[in-house]
């Protein structure tokens, strides 16, 4: 199964820092048995609302990583809300919850999540940290949700 991590910064855009968070949920993601596809962007509205419809088009699974603060070019959960056809509130919910529990900063994320076509979109943090712990929180549910969006009736970790 595919799944793409899409990184959001100007300075890793440019060249000029490294991709530690969409290196951080490659790994998670491998362990557990996706197949990845990584892209960069820049923290502009239309380029991050581009590379989501693009990427969901060809995996089942998009996690953003940065751009959910509240600083001026944090723009990732505006972009995402654009092309999102469905939300998933308990998602991001949940992962602020538990963000909040580890770091009064928990209360200044802003990532949403949902439903593009078949496909589940997440915005995560832009530290690999918060990338890890909120892979962690989604990690549970992850592969039911796809199932569910794939239409699948009787999930395959259900059955007996």
């Amino acid at each position: 199964m595919k799944a793409a991590v899409l990184t959001v910064s100007d300075g890793v855009s440019a060249g000029t820092r490294e991709d530690r968070s969409g290196e951080t949920l490659e790994e998670l993601l491998a362990g557990e048995g996706f197949e990845v596809v990584r892209r960069v962007v820049a923290d502009e509205r239309e380029a991050i609302a581009d590379a989501i419809v693009e990427l969901a088009g060809e995996a089942r699974l998009v996690l953003t990583t940065g751009g959910t603060g509240l600083g001026p070019r944090d723009v990732t959960p505006e972009a995402t809300a654009e092309v999102l056809e469905r939300g998933a509130p308990g998602i991001s919910e949940a992962i602020r919850a538990d963000s909040i529990a580890k770091t009064p900063h928990g209360l200044l994320s802003r990532g949403t999540a949902g439903v593009r076509g078949g496909t589940l979109v997440v915005n995560l943090p832009g530290s690999p940290g918060g990338c890890r712990d909120g892979f962690e929180v989604l990690r549970p549910a992850l592969h039911h949700a796809l199932e569910l969006l794939a239409g699948e009736t009787e999930p395959a970790h259900r059955q007996t």
